[in-house]
């Protein structure tokens, strides 16, 4: 009896509630459907105001309030739409591949303007080239959310018990949107300036999205993605000094 105790109870902590837009308590449920099309909006018994309002907004609403960095927008997005917490691998190695592919482009795009590709690159790179493209990114990633997690353990000091890995690692992914924007450069000619600018952009957007999962302050989640991203940095820069080799 203990051990179907101990299994439902690691279900359900496994199980993350919805949640508040508003106040971020959790929520048995957000909406009452009566029919179809026909809905009635739950409010949150903790602030008295409705739960989630973003339910009967248009994508693009959502998506600007997002660009905007509104941490209800955050809320909304990474608990009652991705329902962050519960049975999300899948979503979590849709993210991670999508994030690797728009790394890898950035990572190229970056070169391209600092002319690193002779001609023939440009039109299909050789096979070291792409290993050393390849091994740069996984490397880099790879610090660069070791890094993550270590200063969201000691400088938020916060336990894992209560927010796990997964939760960290997919709201990390999915705030890192903006690097979209560099599938429009692989087709039109931006300056390198962009990509420092989708940076900054993409910090940002950790920053917030790390402070919506564990709940703290967006200042202390804004030193912890600036220094994984510094981290990530100086990785990828030792790495291509040392693979540059005499070439």
């Amino acid at each position: 009896m203990s051990a179907v105790r101990d299994k439902s109870s690691d279900v359900s902590e496994h199980r993350r509630l919805l949640r508040c837009v508003n106040c971020a308590r959790e929520m048995p449920s957000l909406y009452v459907q009566y029919s179809p099309g026909n809905i009635r909006l739950m409010k949150c018994e903790y602030c008295r105001a409705v739960a989630d309002p973003y339910i009967e907004c248009e994508f693009m609403i959502i998506l600007i309030d997002l660009i905007l960095h509104k941490r209800k927008a955050y809320r909304h997005l990474l608990f009652n739409m991705l329902n962050l917490g519960g049975d999300d691998k899948e979503v979590v190695w849709k993210s991670s591949l999508l994030y690797f592919i728009l790394d890898v482009c950035r990572y190229y795009l970056l070169k391209s303007s600092e002319a690193c590709f002779d001609s023939s690159t440009h039109i299909m790179m050789s096979i070291l080239t792409c290993g050393k493209v390849l091994l740069n990114v996984i490397l880099g990633n790879l610090i660069f959310m070791s890094a993550l997690f270590l200063g969201t353990r000691f400088l938020l000091k916060l336990s894992f018990n209560t927010v796990s890995y997964s939760q960290i690692l997919l709201a990390v992914l999915i705030s890192t949107y903006f690097r979209l924007y560099l599938i429009a450069m692989l087709v039109w000619e931006f300056p390198s300036s962009v990509l420092y600018i989708i940076d900054l952009l993409v910090l940002s957007s950790n920053a917030l999205a790390l402070g919506v999962v564990t709940e703290s302050q967006t200042a202390g989640c804004l030193i912890v993605c600036l220094g994984a991203h510094v981290a990530k940095f100086f990785s990828n820069h030792w790495l291509l000094h040392l693979l540059s080799g005499p070439s």
